[in-house]
């Protein structure tokens, strides 16, 4: 499954928009029921507005229903070991727990795999918020 999954990946660096960077990224996100949802990196010209391959992937799944994964892969056209971003990392972490599978693309065959927990320990999620929320309360 990690081959198709960077199969998928890899072509959706044909649809990324980047006329500003001309660094393609593309993803592709299994679901916990074996659904994958792609997406490409589209930039604009203020970047702060631009979307990552990892978010819009993310957003078609959520828009279609499924918000539990476990399996990520992230290639670049430059096949540079490419990892989800810091903002990419905590959106991953809203819908999969530490142990998603995250594949990056070296080329070639050759991939490095990690976790969720490894790219992101200590995520903010709902639990730590709670936690925070009644600090505030107990002080």
């Amino acid at each position: 499954m990690p081959e198709e999954l960077l199969t998928r990946a890899r072509a959706a660096l044909d649809d990324a928009y980047v006329p500003y960077s001309e660094y393609t990224v593309g993803a592709a996100l299994r679901t916990a029921d074996g659904e994958v949802y792609v997406g490409c990196n589209i930039e604009n010209a203020n970047y702060s507005n631009s979307l990552h391959a990892e978010e819009v992937a993310v957003a078609d799944a959520v828009k279609s229903g499924s918000t539990e994964f476990d399996r990520l892969a992230v290639t670049s056209g430059a096949k540079d070991g490419v990892t989800p971003c810091g903002m990419c990392r905590q959106t991953l972490a809203e819908f999969a727990d530490e142990s998603l599978v995250v594949v990056c693309d070296e080329g070639g065959e050759e991939t490095t795999e990690y976790t969720l927990g490894e790219l992101l320990p200590d995520t903010i999620s709902l639990d730590t918020l709670n936690a925070a929320a009644d600090a505030r309360e107990d002080a």
